[in-house]
């Protein structure tokens, strides 16, 4: 047998015995430490360090931490999911704020921006009425415009509302006297003006 050359099949009495020739193990894919034959039957040593058949994974990338790897159908993957943790979500509309995409330890909080908080206070809430463990203690009249109003009577009908004098209602309406004038004329007598046209 020539230098360098293994037996890689046997054949007795026309009966094969060995036959390594159609085997498909390579280093590569043999784990590491065991030791077997290739199809020239040279003895060859495992150097894969899988342990794990691997065939059946599904994972990807964006499922996996930033910078983690793991081993999917035999290839490496490294992930690109963000780490989020320790972070807290500003909630900025009544809409909701969209969540960003990433890892969430349990750690962070979901936070009303303190614009928003600085006007959740029992005072701006209606009394009775809890908004997100705030008790409100405004009753509706702390936020009523309301007055008095005067009118004169002209001899056209009028009509006065709080709308027109920028009330929300009107403690009460003063109605001034009709106007009464007495002033003498150039026949001698009096002319005597009652009730007042309205400008």
């Amino acid at each position: 047998m020539a230098n360098n050359q293994y037996v890689n099949k046997v054949v007795y009495g026309g009966e094969t015995l060995i036959d390594l020739t159609g085997d498909t193990i390579v280093i590569s894919k043999l784990l590491s430490g065991y030791t077997a034959h290739d199809k020239s039957g040279a003895p060859i040593t495992g150097t894969c360090t899988f342990d794990a058949d691997t065939s059946d994974a599904n994972a990807v990338a964006s499922e996996l931490l930033l910078n983690k790897t793991a081993y999917v159908n035999g290839l490496k993957v490294t992930g690109t999911m963000p780490n989020n943790s320790n972070n807290n979500i500003t909630v900025s509309s009544a809409g909701g704020t969209t969540i960003p995409i990433g890892f969430y330890d349990g750690s962070g909080k979901a936070v009303i921006d303190s614009t928003s908080l600085g006007n959740l206070v029992a005072s701006n809430i209606r009394r009775g009425i809890a908004i997100l463990g705030v008790t409100g203690t405004l009753s509706p009249e702390d936020q009523l415009v309301v007055g008095p109003a005067t009118a004169t009577p002209y001899t056209t009908a009028q009509t006065i509302t709080a709308a027109s004098l920028d009330y929300d209602y009107i403690t009460q309406v003063t109605v001034a006297a009709i106007a009464y004038t007495e002033t003498d004329n150039q026949q001698g007598g009096k002319t005597v003006t009652i009730g007042t046209v309205a400008p």
